[in-house]
């Protein structure tokens, strides 16, 4: 098992940054991937960025590339997303996700441990 935990969210203007964290818990962290999906409201829940067991290997969905980026912190157990130049679009609950599974998934059903989320919204 593995619990996550994110933070971060808020309220931003179009064109600032925020920072999201999500702690995990119950698990060594250096053995599980990690991902951030977002979900807004009417929308199904989408890929944002993966990262891989030992951080070497970042991906992301078209939509946020070169404005976002994900990090981890494996001393830390602490996966982090941080977002530039935000827009309107970006506006949705942030997830952070888990798996066990060797490789980086872009789907949410290769995640088998999901946080709570936290709001993040976006005014133009």
């Amino acid at each position: 098992q593995v619990q996550l935990v994110e933070s971060g969210g808020g309220l931003v203007q179009a064109g600032g940054s925020l920072r999201l964290s999500c702690a995990a818990s119950g698990r060594t962290f250096s053995t599980v991937t990690m991902g951030w999906f977002r979900q807004a409201p009417g929308k199904e829940r989408e890929f944002v960025a993966a990262i891989s067991r030992s951080g070497s290997s970042p991906y992301y969905a078209d939509s946020v590339k070169g404005r976002f980026a994900i990090s981890r912190d494996n001393p830390k157990t602490t996966v982090y997303l941080r977002m530039d130049s935000l827009k309107s679009d970006d506006t949705a609950v942030y997830y952070c996700a888990a798996t066990g599974k060797n490789g980086v998934g872009r789907q949410t059903g290769w995640y088998d441990y999901w946080g709570r989320g936290t709001q993040v919204t976006v005014s133009s």
